[in-house]
Formats: structure tokens, C-alpha cells, sequence
């Protein structure tokens, strides 16, 4: 007799690069306006606002070449994101310590239903229906850590239909991985498998049905996507 009364999910996973290994993904953190000049762009001073975070569902992330148009939105935005994945955790971890629980990295795409969001916002309410939908954030394979240049630096582009929209770099970041990860970890118990999503660069933009778009990060596979 099964100790489940119902077929257990299948856990979500990851590939990572080089390999036929999984990295099974547990909790999905992304940072909010980490970037001083897309935290401007959407109405705020990054000088006087500390870190936050919201997450998103472990099987939100994708591998897959296509990104399908949600339903009940009609303004989705594309975030060209540098994602970190973790290879353990703690609480209250040191900034100096951070980057040793530190998998490897990845390309992602933080996809939003920026109507949804909007109206969120507007009520008070979380973000959840403008960023956790379904196969909202189309991600690369892995690389791990010891595979990657120092990922504190390097230039995150993303092009719609070959224009360049963002154009910016890791080194302007607000918040670092090493301070995202002990920030984290002062108000959760991170764990191996957590992924987070980094913050994106200026230039967010509505997407499209047929809009291909290609996010590039320094030092890490690309990510091309096509909406539809």
C-alpha cells in the first residue's frame, strides 16, 4: 500500500551543463529592484530601500524554447535575470562565507503579468498572480561554480526580435549574491537546492506572441526564447 493517498508530484529539476545529472530545485527567491536604474524606471529611489524578496514556485522554472502568453493578462514583461543556485544553506550566514554554498550559475528570464502586478500593488496585495504563474521564468542549464568566470562583473543583455533592450552589468547590482545569500538566510532557512533570481537591469518591456528573445550573461550559456 502506497504511504501517499494520492500519485506524489514529480519534484522539479534542473539539467546542469556538461552533465546527465538533475539539480532538484527547492525554493525560488527573486530580488526586487536590484539594479539602481531599473528601480528608478519603475518609480523608486534604490537609495533609500532595503533588499526584498518574493519567490516564485520551484516548477515555474523552464528549460524550453517556447514561453506561452499567459491567460487573463495583456501586458507581460520580460526581465533579463543571472540566476544562482545553491548547494547548501544555513541561517545567518555571513557575507564572506556566502559564496561557499554556491552550486553554479544560470540564465533566466523573470517573466511578469505587469497588469496583475500593478493591481497588486495598487491593493496592497502580494505579488504572486503577476510573477509565479506558469512556466513564468524560462531558465538555462546550470554551470557549475568551479565552470564560471567570477560572476561579481559582466555584461546581462537581452535583445526582443534582435533590438537591444537591457544592457547593463553584474557590477551594478545594489545588492550582491554574497549579501542577497546572507540577507536570505537572516530571515529563512535556505537550503540546498534554492534558487534566486538576481534582480534585472533597466529597459523592461512588453512581449508579444511571436517575439524571440535572447538574454545573454557573461560567462554563461544563453538563453533564447520564443513567445507564443
Amino acid at each position: 500500500m502506497s504511504e501517499f493517498v494520492i500519485e506524489p508530484p514529480r519534484p522539479a529539476t534542473l539539467p546542469v551543463k556538461g552533465t546527465d545529472s538533475r539539480f532538484p530545485v527547492r525554493r525560488v527567491y527573486c530580488i526586487g529592484r536590484n539594479y539602481a536604474a531599473h528601480a528608478v524606471e519603475m518609480g523608486h529611489d534604490p537609495d533609500k530601500e532595503p533588499p526584498f524578496f518574493f519567490q516564485k514556485n520551484p516548477d515555474n522554472l523552464i528549460v524550453s524554447k517556447e514561453f506561452p502568453y499567459p491567460a487573463k493578462s495583456e501586458d507581460v514583461h520580460y526581465e533579463a535575470e543571472m540566476a544562482v543556485a545553491l548547494k547548501s544553506g544555513g541561517t545567518n550566514i555571513p557575507v564572506a562565507d556566502a559564496l561557499a554554498h554556491v552550486y553554479g550559475y544560470a540564465t533566466a528570464l523573470d517573466m511578469t503579468r505587469r497588469d496583475l502586478q500593478g493591481e497588486a500593488k495598487k491593493m496592497g496585495r502580494p505579488w504572486e498572480i503577476g510573477k509565479a504563474f506558469e512556466k513564468s521564468a524560462p531558465i538555462t542549464a546550470i554551470v557549475p561554480a568551479e565552470d564560471c568566470p567570477s560572476m561579481d562583473s559582466g555584461s546581462v543583455k537581452l535583445t526582443q526580435n534582435g533590438d537591444l533592450k537591457q544592457d547593463g552589468d553584474l557590477n551594478q547590482m545594489i545588492w550582491k549574491v554574497p549579501e542577497m545569500i546572507s540577507y536570505l538566510s537572516d530571515h529563512f532557512e535556505l537550503a540546498a537546492g534554492d534558487v534566486i533570481l538576481t534582480g534585472t537591469p533597466a529597459g523592461v518591456g512588453p512581449v508579444s506572441r511571436g517575439d524571440k528573445l535572447v538574454v545573454t550573461v557573461d560567462g554563461l550559456p544563453s538563453l533564447e526564447v520564443t513567445v507564443v
